[in-house]
This record gives C-alpha cells, structure tokens and sequence, in this order.
C-alpha cells in the first residue's frame, strides 16, 4: 500500500494541472514553484530515490567533517537529516529546518527510530529558516531552493548564519534536461541559480557533476572587508 500510495503522489506532482505559483524571481523570471505539502511525505521516502538520486554519493561529496554544524533547509521527513548526522559523528549537529509544523513532526519521529540524538529540529518562517549567525559549517538545500517564497530574504539570512569559508549547497533537478521527468517549475538551470544566489553575497565554486538528474552548486559567502 504504502508503495501505491508514493506512485499515485508521484503521479499527481508529475501530470496534475499546475498549481499557482507563488511568484516570480525579479532576476531571472523564474516561476517559484509551490511547496510540497505534507501528502507528499510518502513519496519523500520512496525506495526508488536511491537510485534516482543517489542521496549517499551527493553527501559522500560534499566531504563534511566530523564535529561540524550543518543545516538541512526544507528537510521534509530527513530524508539527508540523517545521512548529514551520521558525516558529523556525536560531536557535529544538523539543524533540521522546516516550515510546516506537521512535516517536522514526521522528521522527529523518523529521526527517533533511527536513534539519531544529534539533530536539532527547528520551525522555520518562509523568509527567515531560524538559524543562529555566523555558526554553520555547511547549508544544504535539496530540491528545495526553487519552492522559496522569499529567496533573497532566505539567502541574507543564510549568509549571516555560515561560518567564513562556510557553503551553501544547492541540490537541484536540471532544467537542462526535458528527458527529466519533473514539471519544469521544480527544475533549475546552473545560470538561473548562479544568478539569483550571488546576487546575494555569495561566490559560485563549482558544479560537482556526480548525479543522475540533479546539479549540486557549491557557492561560498563573501564577506564585505
């Protein structure tokens, strides 16, 4: 059941009539697609993520540290929350930020049966995520970024919250790629995303080219001397 369940919200993401879009980005005129809402948890955690998105390669890559600080923005149920958990050891944390109450309240149960004790669930605003300043070593940001309401409001804020020399990492589905099968408004380009993040402050790095269907952009915080 549960696996017809995560096929028919598939279905219904992929071939359902658009919803309204919450806006559009002044830079690049990008559609902000709608946030997924809790009904969307199920698929959130289909068997067959592994393979579309290879979600222990994209972390393996990021070469996070034991001991660091990190935050998973838009975490959903944990799917990564964990996966960052486990890259920090006992001496590192994961902020886990959502913006829907109940989507928290699911990601602290899947957290609770893993016994994963390093992770600090955190409610979010859609223009603040609630993080402290100048304490993460890393912000990561699956398939996420491109539902923002307020992306440049977000990205100030997450600006304050890196550490110098931290990251902020996006994960998006490429809009490059039409064989994807995702509706557009929840795909990005790496020009669209470059754009509209260092207009904010941030410094692009690289693109690490590992995955099947998503881009992971690396961009680093400028600071103003």
């Amino acid at each position: 059941m549960k696996h017809l369940f995560a096929v028919a919200v598939l279905g219904l993401i992929l071939a359902s009539p658009p919803l309204a879009a919450q806006g559009v980005h002044p830079l690049t005129g990008r559609r902000i697609a709608p946030v997924m809402g809790v009904a969307g948890a199920e698929w959130l955690m289909r068997p067959e993520r592994e393979e579309e998105e290879q979600p222990r390669r994209a972390v393996e890559a990021l070469r996070l540290q034991e001991g660091q600080t990190v935050a998973d923005v838009g975490a959903g149920v944990g799917y990564f929350t964990w996966l960052l958990a486990e890259r920090v050891g006992s001496r590192g944390w994961v902020y886990a930020v959502e913006i829907q109450p109940e989507m928290l309240r699911l990601l602290e149960q899947e957290m609770t049966r893993r016994g994963v004790k390093n992770v600090i669930p955190t409610l979010g605003k859609a223009a603040d995520p609630g993080l402290p300043e100048n304490a993460l070593d890393l912000v990561l940001m699956v398939d996420v970024y491109h539902e923002l309401a307020e992306p440049q409001k977000v990205l100030r804020k997450l600006h304050r919250a890196l550490k110098p020399g931290g990251r902020l990492v996006l994960i998006e589905y490429k809009k490059e790629e039409p064989w994807i099968p995702i509706r557009l408004e929840h795909k990005m380009t790496e020009l669209e995303a470059r754009i509209e993040v260092e207009a904010e402050g941030f410094r692009f790095e690289q693109n690490v080219r590992i995955l099947p269907r998503q881009h992971i952009l690396i961009f680093r915080p400028v600071r103003v001397q």
